[in-house]
C-alpha cells in the first residue's frame, strides 16, 4: 500500500470511529470555489492594504473604500458556490457525525451548502450581510449597494442611525465572545478535530486544534501545505481538499 493510500485508509478509520467530530475550516476549502486565499501570494492582502477597524470607525474615506471593495467584489465572493469539500462536510453534519463546523471563512458557503445555521460557528463573521455597529441590527446588502452605487451614499442604520459595516471581523476589531466561547465548548467536547484548509497561523483561532489534541481528541489536518501544528496531529494529509473529502465521504 502506497503512503497516500495508507493515509486515506487511516483517515477513513479515524472518521468511522469518531462519535462526535468537529470540523475547523480556513480559506483553503474555498479556493476550489474560486475565492482566493487572502494571505497567499497573489491573494487579496497582496493587492489591498487591510482597512483597520479604528480607521473604519473614524474615517468616512475608509468606510467608502471598504464598501467600494465590497461592491466591486474584490474578494471574489459574489459568484462563488459550494464545492465538493463543502458538500462532503454538509453530509457529515447531516449524518450526525459532525456536531459543529467552526470556520474562519466569511463567505457563507457552509450555510449555502446546506449546513444548518445552528451547526456553524463563524469566528470572523459573515460577508453576505451587514450589521449595525451600535445596535447589532442585521441589514441586507442589496439596499446598501443600491444607495452606494447609484448615489454614492453610505447608509446608516435605519433603527438607530449607527454605522453599518459588513458583518465581518476587521483587523483590530475584537473577536466576538459568543462564537469563541461556543467554539471552545465544541472543541473540548469532541473526540475528533478535523482542521481543513487552514495554515493554522492566525490566533486565537489556531489554538483550537491544540486544545482538542491536549484534551485527548484525535487531530487530523487536511491542508495542501504543511502547517506549524503538524507535529500535534495524529494524521496529516497534504492533499487536495475537495477530492479527499468527497472520495472519503462519497459525495460528488
Amino acid at each position: 500500500m502506497t503512503d497516500d493510500r495508507w493515509r486515506l485508509a487511516e483517515f477513513r478509520r479515524i472518521l468511522d470511529n469518531s462519535k462526535r467530530a468537529v470540523i475547523f475550516t480556513g480559506a483553503g476549502i474555498s479556493t476550489e470555489s474560486g475565492i482566493p486565499d487572502f494571505r497567499s501570494p497573489g491573494g487579496v492582502w497582496t493587492k489591498y492594504t487591510p482597512i483597520q477597524y479604528d480607521d473604519y470607525i473614524s474615517s468616512e474615506e475608509a468606510r467608502r473604500e471598504s464598501w467600494q471593495r465590497k461592491f466591486d467584489d474584490s474578494y471574489g465572493f459574489a459568484e462563488a458556490e459550494p464545492n465538493r469539500g463543502h458538500r462532503a462536510i454538509e453530509k457529515l453534519v447531516r449524518d450526525g457525525k459532525v456536531s459543529a463546523v467552526i470556520t474562519q471563512n466569511t463567505d457563507g458557503l457552509h450555510l449555502k451548502s446546506g449546513v444548518p445555521e445552528e451547526n456553524i460557528i463563524e469566528l470572523h463573521g459573515n460577508s453576505t450581510y451587514a450589521s449595525c455597529l451600535a445596535c447589532g441590527l442585521r441589514h441586507e446588502l442589496e439596499p446598501i449597494a443600491k444607495a452606494f452605487l447609484a448615489e454614492g451614499k453610505i447608509m446608516d442604520c435605519e433603527a438607530c442611525g449607527g454605522l453599518l459595516k459588513a458583518a465581518t471581523i476587521s483587523f483590530g476589531q475584537p473577536m466576538p465572545e459568543a462564537p469563541m466561547r461556543r467554539a471552545q465548548e465544541e472543541t473540548l467536547a469532541c473526540d475528533l478535530f478535523l482542521a481543513i484548509g487552514s495554515s493554522l497561523q492566525v490566533y486565537p483561532a489556531a489554538g483550537f486544534p491544540q486544545n482538542a489534541a491536549k484534551n485527548g481528541a484525535a487531530l487530523v489536518i487536511l491542508n495542501r501545505e504543511p502547517t506549524q501544528l503538524d507535529s500535534f496531529a495524529d494524521l496529516v494529509l497534504n492533499m487536495e481538499i475537495g477530492q479527499t473529502l468527497g472520495d472519503t465521504v462519497e459525495v460528488n
